[in-house]
């Protein structure tokens, strides 16, 4: 387009060149010069019709369809040319990437209508602008066809679709739809669907509304669960806190029981020893026997010593006295239900002993 200009001015300047030298000559009478100022004016006038006019410049970003009188001949791409302007005619198209804006009124398949909006990006296939003229002629004729084919089929897509289906999954259906429409603009609309893109979707107040009072109502049942679920989880902690102090005190229980049974039995076994003893003092005799048993190997091990008294030839008063502190040993051994391991008779008196604890340190 500058060069155009450039050249036309050229040519404008020429001819008022040529027509005031014509004008000069001409005054100072000088016929010669006068018609070649003449003849230059009218020259450059007639170049100027002609050649600024004829030069056409297609820009990057578009292709053009030259026209040879009314019909599509070729194709030109960026760059200048030089076509006659009274025979040639520059149709242009713009080849960068199109955005159709779409909005239409619909329905789904339980009946809600829907208002949606949508934008379909395409561009031209440059080697097919020819084919573009001759079918449709101009951009905004393509356009409008690829409007109404995107809208018809953006349509009978949704239309498979129940409004929640469309609220819940709306991302997964945007691609069907752009599937479904590039596969409707085939090759015979010669272009490329770059993108389609549903940029909204409205429904009816009063279905909004619904949709709305579901959702809180869902929410209220999330939250209900929620509660009953932590409700139940601190109960349970609480149980389980309540049993391990049980435990606890029963376990404690249990310990003290022992220990008092460990102290009755030891002083038991004290007493057994002190009546060994007592025995010996008075001229008893004591026989002793140790007690075996059998440990998990198979073993025979020694667990304890077994006292016999005699109580040949003694008096009344030494048999009491022995057998004094041999009752008061049952008494100790009774309150945990076991049979005392002493027997006493007429003729003498048998006391069992276990050993001690090799482990244990000897009472003073």
């Amino acid at each position: 387009m500058l060069i155009a200009v450039i050249v036309g001015l050229l040519f404008v300047f020429l001819a008022a060149g040529g027509i005031a030298l014509s004008v000069v000559m001409w005054k100072r009478h000088n016929r010669t010069f006068q018609w070649v100022g003449m003849g230059c004016g009218i020259l450059f006038a007639v170049l100027f019709l002609f050649i600024p006019f004829s030069i056409h410049t297609v820009d990057t970003g578009e292709v053009a369809v030259v026209k040879h009188l009314g019909k599509a001949t070729v194709v030109r791409t960026p760059g200048t040319y030089f076509d006659f302007w009274m025979t040639e005619e520059y149709a242009r198209y713009d080849a960068k990437v199109q955005n159709l804006e779409l909005d239409a009124n619909t329905y789904s398949k339980d009946a809600q209508t829907m208002d949606i909006a949508m934008v379909v990006q395409y561009s031209i296939r440059q080697e097919k602008t020819l084919s573009i003229a001759e079918q449709y002629g101009s951009l905004t004729a393509l356009g409008n066809r690829i409007s109404s084919i995107a809208e018809a089929t953006t349509k009978s897509t949704l239309s498979a679709y129940s409004a929640m289906e469309i609220i819940e999954s709306r991302a997964s259906i945007s691609v069907e739809v752009e599937s479904a429409v590039k596969g409707a603009i085939d090759d015979t609309f010669f272009v490329n669907i770059e993108k389609v893109v549903l940029t909204n979707i409205d429904f009816s107040d009063a279905f909004e509304q619904t949709v709305e009072d579901k959702m809180i109502a869902e929410q209220e049942k999330l939250k209900a669960e929620y509660e009953k679920e932590t409700a139940l989880v601190k109960a349970e902690q609480e149980l389980e806190v309540a049993k391990l102090n049980a435990e606890a005190r029963i376990a404690a229980a249990q310990g003290d029981a022992e220990a008092t049974l460990l102290i009755a039995q030891a002083e038991a076994n004290a007493i057994k020893a002190k009546s060994v003893e007592i025995a010996r003092a008075l001229g008893f005799t004591i026989k002793e026997t140790p007690v075996m048993e059998t440990d998990e190997e198979g073993n025979e091990v020694q667990t304890g010593v077994e006292y016999e008294i005699d109580f040949t030839d003694k008096s009344d008063a030494q048999i009491a006295l022995i057998t004094e502190y041999l009752k008061y040993i049952e008494y100790l051994e009774a309150w945990d239900g076991k049979l005392p391991d002493t027997v006493v008779t007429g003729e003498g008196a048998s006391l069992i002993l276990p050993l001690p604890d090799p482990g244990a340190s000897e009472t003073p």
